[in-house]
Parts: C-alpha cells; sequence; structure tokens
C-alpha cells in the first residue's frame, strides 16, 4: 500500500508532467553577432519565462532557457497559469488532505513552475533551467526531494537550479553523483565558484555580474563599471585551471544578470550567457567583426578607493591558499554526512569567511533592503560575496511570496 506522500508525489507528478512531443528547435533566422558569440565559444541563452518575449526574440544560435522565481511570479501574475492552480487545488483534494495550507502552496508552485518550463520546452525543444522553491534552500533533504521530483517530470530538458547555500553544496554533490544537470545558481565571486566546482562539480555556476555593478552604484562606491564583468572574467579562468588539472570537473561558467547588450559583448568567450530579451535586441546591432575575447585586457573596475575596496577583490581571487583549502575539503570522507551547519563550521575553523551564520533578523534586514544590500549595514566579518548570495535568495523569496499569495486566493 502507497503511503500517503507517496500519493501525493504521484497525483503531482501526474498534474505536472507532460509527453514532449518529438521535433527539434524551431527554424529561425541567425543572428550574426550571435553567430560571432558562438564561434568564440559561448553558448548564449534566452532568460525569460514568458513563451511570447522568448518568441519575439529567437534565434538559431539559442541553446536553451533559464527561468527563476522573479520570471515565474510574472508569468503567473499574468493570469495564464489560473486554470492549472484551479486544475490542481482539485486534483489535489483528499490526496493533500493532510498537508498545511503552506506544504500545499509549495506542492501547487511545483507543478507551476514545471507547466511554465514545459511551454518553453514544447516551443523550442531545448533545454530549460528550473528554479527550487526559496523554502527548501536551506534544507539539504527537501532540496533532494524536489530536484528528484523535477528530474522525473523531464529529464531530457530540465537543468534544476539550486541556490548557493552550505546546504546547497552538499546537496549538488549528490544529484550530481545521480546523474543530474544542476545549475548553481547565486554565485558572486570566483571563490565561490571554484569552491562550487571542486567540491560538488555541477553541470553550471553563476556569476550574476549585473547586480555586483548596481552595488557599487546604489552604496555611493563608484560608476561600477566592469566590477561584475572583471568577476566573470576571473572566474571564467579559475574554473578552466580547475577543469585542466581535475579531468572529472566538467562545470560551466555562466555570466548572469545582464543588464546590456555592451556586456554580452564584453563576454565573449565565457561557457554560457544568460541574456534578457531587452539585452538581445540591443546585442543583435553589434557588428561581428568588433566581437571578440577580453581575457588578456586589465579589466579597471569603476570602484573609488575606500573602506569596502578591499571586499570586493576578494570576488576575483582565488588564493593559492584557498585553492589548498577546496582541495582538502573535497577528499574529506564525512562529506556524504556533513549538514550545512558542519560545513559552516569547517571554513570558519579555517578562517574561510564564506558561510556567515545569519540570524533571523539578518534575514529581515536583508529581506528589508531588496537584492543590493547597504554595505555600511554589515561589519566587515561579513563577506560580501556571501551578503551578495544571501540578498539574491531573499529577493527571490519575496517574489516567491506574492507567487504564493496568488495561489492561495484559489484555496480560500
Amino acid at each position: 500500500m502507497r503511503s500517503v506522500s507517496e500519493k501525493i508525489d504521484e497525483t503531482i507528478h501526474e498534474l505536472a508532467a507532460e509527453t514532449i512531443e518529438p521535433g527539434e528547435p524551431p527554424e529561425a533566422e541567425s543572428s550574426p553577432a550571435l553567430r560571432a558569440l558562438k564561434a568564440l565559444g559561448t553558448e548564449p541563452w534566452v532568460d525569460t519565462g514568458e513563451l511570447e518575449k522568448a518568441r519575439a526574440v529567437w534565434k538559431r544560435e539559442f541553446g536553451a532557457l533559464t527561468t527563476n522565481n522573479t520570471l515565474a511570479n510574472q508569468v503567473v501574475q499574468s493570469g495564464v497559469m489560473d486554470g492549472i492552480i484551479r486544475e490542481t487545488v482539485v486534483r489535489l483534494g483528499d490526496a493533500g488532505a493532510g498537508l498545511s495550507e503552506e506544504e500545499k502552496i509549495t506542492e501547487i508552485g511545483f507543478v507551476i513552475n514545471c507547466k511554465i518550463a514545459l511551454r518553453l520546452v514544447q516551443a523550442f525543444k531545448v533545454q530549460v533551467s528550473v528554479e527550487l522553491h526559496p523554502c527548501v534552500a536551506r534544507d539539504i533533504g527537501r532540496t533532494l526531494h524536489f530536484a528528484r521530483r523535477y528530474f522525473r517530470v523531464c529529464p531530457d530538458y530540465f537543468i534544476i537550479k539550486v541556490p548557493l547555500t552550505p546546504e546547497g553544496f552538499l546537496a549538488v554533490r549528490t544529484l550530481r553523483r545521480e546523474g543530474m544537470p544542476i545549475n548553481f545558481t547565486l554565485g558572486f565571486s570566483a571563490r565561490q565558484n571554484y569552491l562550487a566546482a571542486r567540491l560538488a562539480n555541477p553541470s553550471y555556476v553563476n556569476v550574476f555580474l549585473g547586480r555586483l555593478n548596481q552595488v557599487v552604484v546604489e552604496n555611493g562606491l563608484g560608476s561600477g563599471s566592469g566590477v561584475g564583468e572583471k568577476v566573470t572574467l576571473a572566474t571564467q579562468g579559475a574554473i578552466a585551471e580547475l577543469r585542466r588539472q581535475h579531468p572529472d570537473v566538467s562545470t560551466r561558467l555562466i555570466g548572469a544578470s545582464i543588464r546590456g547588450g555592451e556586456q554580452v559583448g564584453f563576454l565573449a568567450g565565457v561557457d554560457v550567457l544568460t541574456i534578457p530579451p531587452p539585452a538581445i535586441e540591443a546585442f543583435s546591432a553589434t557588428r561581428p567583426e568588433t566581437v571578440k575575447t577580453h581575457f588578456e585586457e586589465t579589466v579597471r573596475p569603476g570602484i573609488d578607493a575606500g573602506d569596502h575596496a578591499a571586499s570586493f577583490e576578494k570576488l576575483w581571487e582565488v588564493p593559492a591558499e584557498f585553492k589548498v583549502f577546496s582541495e582538502v575539503l573535497a577528499q574529506r570522507r564525512d562529506l556524504e554526512t556533513m549538514d550545512g551547519d558542519a560545513l559552516r563550521r569547517i571554513c570558519a575553523d579555517e578562517g574561510v569567511d564564506l558561510f556567515h551564520d545569519f540570524t533571523a533578523a539578518d534575514y529581515e534586514k536583508i529581506t528589508g533592503k531588496g537584492k543590493i544590500p547597504r554595505l555600511g549595514d554589515w561589519p566587515g566579518t561579513v563577506a560580501l560575496d556571501d551578503l551578495m548570495t544571501q540578498s539574491a535568495l531573499m529577493s527571490f523569496a519575496k517574489d516567491q511570496a506574492e507567487l504564493d499569495a496568488r495561489i492561495r486566493s484559489f484555496l480560500d
């Protein structure tokens, strides 16, 4: 006899899954600028969850699409998913009688995220990166549970996004050993992503470069120009070096949070760029002969000298001692049974300031400031990349809360 949880899982799977009609990506025009980008080793992805916006900019060179909680919320607030929400509420019915309201909302949200991504899969026949609910970000067991369910829904096309938390590091290590494609998201530094690649070997890691430029501007520390670009290029170099040294590491870098077409061109040669529709349109006007790599150039970031300058330098540096720490950690036999708190303690004991032990009050303060923190509110013991990751996660949680509120209205 199946347990209640198994019945719920099966009901949700039946609601979320679809038969993917066989076929190739749609016929589309080629973009000379994107073609030049691909010739330099970059795979461009479309950064939107909205089918119509994706269709409007789709070119032959695109290899995948990506969604997130913010983009999913935009789709849900348009009302296009209302019918699916109603059907899921009804079908969950008796099977979900023992679930709390929040658990029901999480289950319905899972179905919605699957449907948003599957619309894109059906239309373009390429992989789509899908995001976990933020409520599981600090829970290894629930991360594993929902990631496996995503993979079961669409193993050929779904790439599962897992946020860069201590629990995420450990969960991704397990999921990758199970053969799942994982996009380890919300990265902001070369060292975060170097450790992720060495420890867990996700399919992809990220630098949210546009937010790094923005944090400089909003904190009055300079123009912000080139900051995210410098971190992205440095991260690409660090990941490429790691792949050469360890053939078992296959992690690729995504340059994410792109703000404009000029950033796309500057980052030519980065493994993957996720590009929102306005930036795609802007970059399409670029003359292909001007697209070139900038790895050998010295990028001078627009940061004024001051108290916070050193914290930004940590974003693009991967010191030799950090590489040694990563190697020693990767060899630990207790990684398979370790929890997030243990990983935090190890980092603290070794003087690695990646995983600050944020309190509930800290998270509330982070949420209040949005995705760009006010740096003066935080002591120097809180590393900038760690703070940016938490701010990004909490901003996604805020958007997810709006999505959840719409679902809740159907339960009342």
